[in-house]
């Protein structure tokens, strides 16, 4: 038997990017439908990634797979940014989604749905009694996490690993603005700030206020006639667009 994890139930609040379900014990099994992160993240034009760039790319309208590519990198990485930092900063504890241990099931629509074997306990203080686990949570989101997408991603379809690292960057601070007004002031952007000023994060866009300017383009600009910029882009109109 599975389900959520206790306390993960505070994370499902804040939104749907940021719901996590959890063994509840050592030997519970993820729940129907899940399969082994490591198998989406396989090789090959007909593996799920592959297969899932695809289907974007059809939905977007858009024939340039780098395109889909990137926007679907982008959702992704908002997912693993968006648990993770919301289990640092509202339970003091890193959930362990590497992926030969965490299991993903991928819905019709909307994010992924993500399952660990193991409740991620405490690291350390507790979430009002000290600061998060910036270590600990730079190891398992950035390396664990976010790098195992990319290299994924790049296996799929051929990205600038700097487009990536924005990528990964701007779904940080996306995770940052939904996270704030369920946090205690100030803790989740101490931790994103922390997170941006390390390799391979630093030097991607700069952190002010409530808003993030990344230093490049996911590309979004690219799916048609009148698609625009993000709200955080290096450019402030498309490309080549008077």
């Amino acid at each position: 038997m599975s389900g959520t994890a206790p306390g993960y139930g505070r994370l499902a609040a804040v939104g749907p990017y940021f719901a996590l379900d959890a063994a509840t014990a050592p030997t519970d099994l993820p729940p129907a439908g899940f399969r082994p992160l490591r198998e989406f993240y396989a090789p090959g034009p007909d593996a799920p990634l592959a297969a899932r760039v695809r289907e974007f790319g059809r939905r977007l309208g858009s024939n340039e797979p780098r395109v889909a590519a990137s926007i679907l990198h982008l959702g992704l990485a908002a997912r693993f940014c968006s648990a993770s930092l919301g289990a640092a900063v509202l339970l003091g504890a890193v959930p362990d989604l590497a992926p030969d241990r965490a299991y993903v099931r991928v819905p019709e629509q909307g994010p992924i749905d993500l399952w660990t074997p193991c409740p991620a306990a405490p690291d350390g203080p507790g979430p009002t009694d000290g600061p998060p686990p910036v270590d600990r949570l730079h190891h398992a989101l950035v390396h664990d996490q976010l790098e195992p997408l990319a290299a994924a991603v790049r296996a799929a379809v051929p990205l600038s690993e700097r487009l990536l690292h924005g990528n990964a960057a701007s779904a940080l601070a996306g995770a940052l603005r939904m996270l704030e007004p369920h946090a205690a002031p100030g803790r989740a952007r101490a931790l994103v700030t922390e997170l941006l000023d390390r390799p391979p994060l630093a030097g991607t866009g700069t952190l002010r206020g409530a808003g993030f300017r990344r230093n490049s383009c996911c590309l979004y600009y690219r799916v048609g006639p009148g698609a625009g910029v993000c709200g955080d882009c290096c450019f402030t109109r498309p490309p080549g667009r008077p």
